[in-house]
């Protein structure tokens, strides 16, 4: 008999349990990043919506690297980032048992997106939310009063801010996604300040992250459903004839103590966790579609095509990208659609791979619905020549031209003969 072996590393990771459905779609902030009083204020979380994969081609820059200065391919994922609209203001002060809310304030003009958030049933409700709120006569009056609190009694001053779902009708949905958005930096009359300019008006993600930077991504990863020990935990299969199914785990513990460990790998919910993928690099702030930058964002030094991101043909199960947007390294958690929380780096990282230089040579637009092969329609069409329908179409008129030209001769030869007759009768 071969060598058999008696211990091995356990088979998936305790730190993560209980594996149960999140009870939210939406990523969560649980902390934001340490903030310095000499920095400028400052957002430091924004949110998108996750658009699909594509690849890049670029030169590595690593000193000592085998790959230095050579070409490398790398996978990079879409998320489209309309701009957000903040709505308030929320301080929270210290207390003995944590940040605890001191007061908030609201914009006096309230978009329907978040308002349906407020109500279970929108199209049977009053819809009268917020509305004896703004209109209070004293409203500005109150208003300032609350922000004086805020600077007088509060440590940390975040912003609400809420999507515009309404932008994508990819999504096909109307209720805004609100997340809180702490500002970081100056003081805190200084955020403040910040935070009153930026009241009732919206901010786009170029404000928030810059090219070659670190954030991190924090969303709900895809949901498979219930499954077996054998995919839920990676345990390995028992031999071919094991009685009564092989894909189990073979003992579960033992007579005493008489109930089953936790550690013991158990069937049940697989995905739809809630995670947090640290340090993904910025390799583009995209701009909207309808500008020139925009326009021609799949455009760069080495690859002189004037295109957009947009594969040809669309991202499978979205469409096509149409506002702002983010390209980042490698993959990220969840499925097409689903909406995204981008973070500022909580850990920041100074090593070499951290600080490179991103330089694109190279943005893939073939259709990602097969093996595409062209990275334009107008590259597509040079190759593949005339439709059928456009050479059909194209006989049809030149049917027609030569129709309308035999008709203007008889026409000139029937005028001429006429001239003919009424000659001879002259004579």
């Amino acid at each position: 008999m071969s060598h058999r072996k008696f211990e091995k590393p356990r088979s998936g990771n305790l730190g993560f349990l209980p594996r149960k459905r999140c009870r939210r779609g939406r990523g969560r902030i649980k902390s934001f990043p340490k903030e310095k009083v000499s920095d400028k204020p400052h957002l430091t979380a924004f949110l998108g919506y996750k658009v699909g994969c594509s690849h890049i081609v670029r030169d590595l820059d690593r000193q000592g690297s085998k790959l230095h200065q050579k070409e490398i391919s790398e996978q990079v994922t879409y998320v489209e980032t309309p701009p957000m609209v903040v709505f308030g203001i929320t301080g929270y002060k210290i207390t003995v048992t944590g940040l605890t809310t001191a007061t908030s304030v609201l914009a006096q003009k309230l978009d329907d997106g978040f308002r349906r958030k407020l109500h279970k049933r929108w199209h049977t409700s009053t819809r009268k939310s917020y509305t004896k709120y703004a209109a209070n006569e004293d409203f500005d009056k109150v208003r300032e009063e609350r922000l004086k609190v805020m600077e007088e009694q509060c440590t940390v001053i975040r912003v609400l801010a809420h999507t515009q779902p309404t932008l994508l009708p990819q999504l096909n949905r109307r209720k805004a996604h609100v997340v809180e958005i702490q500002i970081n930096g100056g003081s805190i009359a200084d955020k403040l300040e910040f935070a009153k300019g930026l009241m009732e008006q919206k901010i786009t993600v170029d404000s928030v992250f810059k090219k070659n930077e670190l954030l991190d991504v924090i969303a709900i990863t895809k949901g498979k459903g219930f499954k077996g020990v054998i995919s839920r935990w990676g345990v390995t299969k028992l031999p071919r004839k094991t009685h009564k199914g092989l894909r189990k785990v073979a003992c579960i513990g033992s007579w005493h103590p008489a109930r089953v460990s936790y550690t013991v790998a158990r069937a049940g919910q697989k995905g739809y966790h809630h995670r947090t993928q640290t340090n993904n690099k910025v390799y583009m702030v995209g701009k909207d579609a309808t500008t020139e930058q925009g326009k021609f964002s799949g455009k760069t030094d080495f690859d002189l095509t004037e295109k957009s991101v947009n594969p040809m043909g669309g991202f499978p199960g979205y469409g096509w990208i149409k506002h702002d947007f983010l390209m980042l390294k490698g993959a990220i958690q969840g499925p097409r659609k689903r909406c995204i929380t981008l973070r500022k780096s909580l850990i920041p990282v100074t090593t070499r791979v951290a600080r490179e230089k991103v330089k694109l040579k190279f943005i893939d637009t073939s259709s990602k619905q097969g093996t595409g092969k062209f990275q334009t329609v107008a590259e597509k069409r040079a190759f593949m020549g005339p439709l059928k329908k456009e050479l059909e179409k194209k006989r049809e008129e030149d049917l027609k031209r030569l129709a309308e030209e035999r008709k203007r001769k008889e026409e000139q030869a029937k005028l001429k003969a006429e001239q003919a007759k009424t000659e001879e009768k002259m004579d």
